[in-house]
């Protein structure tokens, strides 16, 4: 039986795949991204996939799927945006990027691992709607912390729901694969 942690390491090496092809084509061009940009371009796409979910017809060939790859990439590029800051001008080898990039997939799994022990695999049972609406509210969360300047009183902070966001696309990539 495959384990979640090889279907895990499958999702995220596609998405990693797609994040290098367009590493290559454009660079690093979302450095100059501020990390709210990030976030709105993150819920475009998870809005994009409600409403895909609840509409018949689809105009637009692109779907689900690739939406949440895209919200995996964004949620990576928003954690290191976090980690080093924005830049005026794309400043990032391949090579950078890339050992970043597994760095911030290191610690959203390893967050993953802990979350699905205590869980007892609770995402097998979900439906992807939910992983979508699930996205939606951690962007919601992240929109409000980031109008708060980044404070917060009590909860978890921007890191920990964009870990939560990747964890989420990854578990409805998984679910999409096996459907």
């Amino acid at each position: 039986m495959v384990t979640t942690d090889q279907q895990y390491d499958d999702a995220v090496q596609m998405c990693r795949d797609l994040f290098l092809k367009k590493m290559h084509d454009y660079g690093c061009a979302w450095r100059i991204l501020r990390v709210s940009s990030l976030t709105d371009q993150i819920f475009i796409k998870a809005q994009r996939i409600r409403t895909l979910q609840q509409k018949a017809t689809q105009r637009v060939d692109e779907g689900q799927f690739s939406e949440f790859i895209g919200i995996l990439n964004y949620c990576v590029m928003a954690l290191i945006q976090i980690d080093k800051g924005i830049a005026d001008q794309p400043d990032m080898s391949e090579d950078e990027v890339l050992s970043l990039y597994n760095a911030q997939i290191d610690l959203a799994k390893s967050l993953m691992q802990n979350k699905n022990h205590d869980y007892g695999e609770a995402w097998r049972d979900m439906r992807v709607s939910s992983l979508t609406d699930l996205i939606l509210q951690k962007l919601l969360r992240v929109k409000q912390i980031e109008n708060n300047d980044g404070q917060t009183l009590v909860s978890e902070g921007l890191v920990g729901n964009y870990q939560d966001m990747i964890n989420y696309a990854v578990f409805a990539i998984i679910h999409l694969e096996n459907s």
